[in-house]
């Protein structure tokens, strides 16, 4: 009998998992297998270190050639490195849990854990609301004609209590952070970066081009957003983040925003999570859905949150002399590329975006589409938003509004508004 997989064990205890059955199914597995196998089950079921997202196993020890140490070239901080006998090390203080060298083993030494089984409980016993919030980059990932209100569907047929986009709170991010360019921009040499979306940009930034901190805009990203919004109107509630991104596993155990987000699930958990229930999101019912603007549903590709910023401020401060400048950084290496000349005094823009994944989110390493087939649907969705900018878009002002919000002005100041507030200089 060859080996089970990861993902395949994943698919099994899941499935267990809702029939009830699951002791007996990891005794059968157990039987079945080795050493890895019960390292499998164990990560499968969201064990291990809770502070940590990326694990070795499989007695990784860098005995792979020379020419396969993949894990090394792939880590941005330099976390991984070999010991005086040769055996890799992450090195923790350095470690962001981004998740970008499990896919470059060739061993599969390397795993990320998964944090769904926990919840399958909380979801059949439904005492607990549980929301999926999903990133606007899930737009066609399960299939060309699945419309958001069949993902809906699926997600409450899982047991979670209802399923929010994602965009929503990207809109709520676009009025910040225009209000937040508008304030730190005044002059042809003032600059800024964004930090939305993407934690691997920002991680960048916080551990290697540290004098550039004061410069990012102190926003959390649409998911911590979300997951705070909701918190707020419903304290008890807890939230699971479905996305294309490891490094999402890791920014929500950050924590100054460890509040925000209980559980992330990538899109790859998610379609095997379907396929263990026997769940096919074409087969559901069609829930109205979409209430987020164009601006927020195309934060999910490269250029989309500088457009959604841009036509935010055109629109909410029309006399600015001062109009966004913008640079995007297209994957690791423009990021790396882009900072380092920031850096260096090469400042040829004024607001500038960095994506960690080619692309942007619809890129990233756990999405089911490629990137360009990807982008056609978030950019097809956006072209379908009723509303053109958040300032349009009224569902957005009611929800201030319930957040206790007064106005748009009122983004960067009170205590209400701090849930969207982030201090990147606090170290």
């Amino acid at each position: 009998m060859s080996q089970m997989t990861y993902n395949e064990i994943f698919s099994r205890l899941v499935k267990a998992s809702y029939n009830g059955t699951l002791e007996q199914e990891i005794k059968e597995i157990e039987a079945g297998g080795n050493e890895t196998t019960k390292e499998y089950i164990y990560y499968a079921m969201g064990n291990g270190d809770q502070e940590k997202v990326v694990f070795q196993i499989n007695g990784c020890e860098g005995t792979c050639p020379e020419e396969d140490h993949n894990c090394e070239a792939a880590c941005l901080f330099d976390a991984i490195i070999r010991d005086m006998e040769g055996k890799v090390v992450i090195q923790d203080r350095n470690c962001t849990h981004c998740g970008q060298c499990i896919d470059t083993c060739s061993y599969n030494s390397l795993i990320d854990k998964k944090e769904f089984i926990p919840l399958i409980d909380l979801l059949k016993k439904k005492e607990v609301a549980v929301y999926a919030i999903v990133a606007p980059a899930i737009v066609g990932q399960f299939g060309d004609q699945v419309t958001m209100g069949q993902l809906r569907a699926a997600f409450k047929h899982l047991g979670f209590y209802g399923m929010v986009e994602v965009a929503l709170f990207a809109d709520i991010l676009s009025l910040k952070e225009a209000l937040e360019f508008d304030h730190a921009v005044h002059t042809e040499e003032d600059f800024v970066l964004t930090s939305c979306c993407c934690p691997i940009w920002v991680g960048m930034v916080k551990r290697v081009y540290h004098k550039l901190t004061p410069h990012i805009l102190p926003s959390v990203s649409p998911m911590v957003a979300c997951g705070r919004g909701i918190k707020r109107l419903h304290p008890e509630a807890k939230v699971v983040f479905v996305g294309p991104c490891i490094a999402k596993k890791a920014e929500a155990k950050e924590k100054d925003i460890r509040d925000a987000v209980d559980a992330v699930l990538t899109f790859e958990e998610v379609k095997q999570i379907f396929e263990a229930t026997g769940i096919n999101p074409a087969d559901m019912e069609d829930i109205p859905s979409g209430h987020s603007s164009a601006g927020g549903r195309i934060y999910a590709r490269t250029g989309g949150v500088t457009k959604a910023i841009s036509d935010t401020l055109d629109q909410l401060r029309p006399d600015k002399p001062i109009r966004i400048k913008a640079v995007q950084a297209d994957g690791i290496q423009e990021c790396k590329e882009l900072l380092r000349s920031i850096n260096s005094g090469d400042i040829k823009a004024n607001f500038y975006e960095g994506m960690g994944c080619a692309g942007g989110c619809v890129g990233g390493p756990k999405a089911l589409l490629k990137s360009e087939l990807g982008t056609i649907h978030v950019n097809a969705y956006g072209l379908s938003a009723e509303a053109h900018t958040p300032l349009n878009n009224p569902y957005i002002l009611e929800l201030l509004n319930r957040l206790d919000i007064k106005d748009v002005n009122s983004l960067l100041e009170g205590e209400s508004a701090a849930i969207f507030q982030r201090d990147f200089t606090a170290g």
